[in-house]
């Protein structure tokens, strides 16, 4: 008889990402979850995955966690070791498939916010601010955002756009002068995953996570336990009513390996994995 392992919605959504790379050759990592998500893709999946960072580092080997995206962990054994302007014009050029970014907010169409909540004259609290996010998510191919699935987070109106997904609907990115074809392509949270509508640009769960009901998706949780089952009482509602692809798949729970490897060799230290 097997059991599944016991895991954390952290580590739910960073092997969801970490999946999502095989295949991949570029992609540019933001700080945080998709660190994690970018290490276990290379150490599983995808070995010869170049991971592209904003202070230049490109295709480290990412045998250390990185802190963060400027650390000297991200030039180790790298192929070049070059400066934040050239990592950037290299996404300007189409040639970083994927952008992997957190957020502190995200709404119906993709946008993100890392800048502040409340006013940004008068900020309830600041946060981190752009970094290279905008940029990510302005010219790479394909964005890909890894976030917890709180109401706080998934909000009808950001109070800053960091990031633009694609605005306020369809042609807005090209409108913006915005490289056309580019935009968000998945978002991973610890309920689900969705994409985005190609008709509405709209947000779409295409992806249900172990234990989690369209209905838990809809009103947004907190962290789920040991068997992907929701916490009781922890519901809460979307700031917004996305879109339902016609079959809705189901994601598969961490698997042993992937645990294994995540919290032993990835982040051994416990830097994100808390």
């Amino acid at each position: 008889m097997t059991t599944t392992p016991n895991y954390t919605a952290t580590e739910m959504i960073v092997c969801l990402g970490a999946r999502l790379m095989k295949g991949c050759s570029t992609v540019f990592i933001g700080t945080g979850l998709p660190l994690l998500a970018a290490a276990l893709a290379k150490k599983l999946y995808e070995p010869q995955l170049t991971a592209v960072f904003e202070f230049g580092g490109i295709g480290s080997a990412l045998e250390e966690l990185p802190l963060a995206v400027g650390e000297s962990k991200t030039f180790r054994r790298a192929i070049a070791a070059t400066g934040i302007c050239d990592a950037m014009e290299t996404a300007a050029r189409g040639l970083i498939h994927y952008g992997f970014l957190g957020g502190a907010q995200i709404d119906i169409y993709g946008n993100l916010n890392t800048t502040v909540i409340g006013r940004h004259d008068k900020p309830i609290v600041r946060l981190p601010g752009a970094g290279g996010g905008n940029e990510v998510g302005s010219l790479c191919w394909k964005t890909i955002i890894l976030m917890k699935h709180e109401k706080e987070r998934f909000v009808k109106k950001l109070n800053f756009i960091t990031t633009p997904g694609y605005i306020d609907g369809p042609g807005a990115r090209e409108r913006a002068g915005l490289p056309a074809g580019t935009g968000p392509f998945r978002v991973i949270t610890n309920l689900a995953v969705f994409d985005f509508e190609p008709k509405s640009k709209k947000m779409r769960l295409i992806a249900l996570n172990p234990g989690v009901e369209k209905e838990d998706a809809a009103r947004a949780s907190g962290p789920i336990s040991a068997l992907g089952a929701l916490r009781s009482g922890a519901a809460r509602e979307t700031g917004f009513e996305f879109l339902t692809a016609k079959k809705l798949e189901q994601n598969s729970a961490p698997n042993e390996t992937e645990l294994a490897v995540l919290r032993h060799e990835v982040d051994r230290d416990k830097i994100f994995l808390r």
